[in-house]
């Protein structure tokens, strides 16, 4: 309960929307659980529900909103998406991919298909010759469009409550001074000196550690992962939010 607000006195429909979409991440993921239980007052808002927030940013409060509706009130999403096709968030591509594919499986938290997909869209991103080979050298990062990269980096921060993606894994590379070493464990791609098995051991839903997904194919060596976190683009979505920290 916030402080203030006492169960007699709780905040109405608009109140508590507009607490979550303009509360600082710390504030908004103490409202996550209120926000699942109050979904049936919420929807009486129609489409207005999504009002406060962009389609072309990367707030994760309609993420979660949205997969909200979809495990419980799914009739209700073709309303509110910008693209029935696509999703409710535009994405952009100097490539003319479509993120369509990606965007329906994270709203319907099937993290699996999401990193599989991801991996495919890295290699399509990265050329034919990536493709045949079936895995992207980190040579073959820096030509790739920046509005591709950010596309699937904010798809995986909205449907994600923020915690996974490449500006993710980047601020907790950051907060840990750079040390890879460090950043396998904190993200739950190494227990004890031991890779974590792929896909079977991995944490495929909202319980994994942040920065758990997208999986880089560390088989490749770091250079891949250092070169996605290091591309142009995703440099400058690097700064921390108030309150990320190394260890939640």
């Amino acid at each position: 309960m916030l402080s203030g607000i006492t169960p007699t006195n709780p905040l109405n429909a608009d109140q508590l929307l507009d607490r979550f979409a303009t509360g600082t991440n710390r504030q908004r993921r103490t409202l996550v659980k209120t926000i699942e239980s109050r979904l049936d007052d919420l929807i009486d808002l129609g489409t207005d529900l999504l009002k406060p927030f962009d389609p072309n940013g990367d707030d994760w409060a309609a993420g979660w909103i949205l997969q909200l509706l979809q495990q419980h009130h799914p009739a209700l999403l073709d309303g509110l998406m910008t693209d029935c096709d696509r999703g409710w968030l535009i994405t952009q591509s100097d490539e003319g991919v479509d993120y369509g594919a990606l965007q329906h499986a994270l709203l319907n938290q099937q993290f699996e298909q999401a990193d599989r997909l991801t991996s495919s869209l890295l290699r399509e991103l990265a050329g034919e010759a990536a493709v045949q080979r079936g895995y992207v050298y980190f040579s073959e990062v820096p030509p790739i469009p920046g509005s591709d990269l950010v596309s699937i980096d904010r798809l995986w921060t909205v449907y994600s409550q923020g915690r996974f993606g490449f500006s993710a894994q980047a601020r907790l590379l950051s907060a840990l001074n750079g040390r890879y070493e460090q950043l396998w464990p904190r993200i739950g791609w190494k227990m004890e000196g031991v890779w974590t098995r792929y896909p079977g051991s991995f944490t495929w839903s909202l319980e994994a550690p942040d920065g758990h997904m997208p999986l880089v194919n560390q088989l490749r060596g770091v250079r891949l992962m250092d070169a996605l976190l290091n591309h142009p683009a995703l440099v400058s979505r690097r700064e921390v939010p108030d309150e990320v920290q190394p260890n939640r």
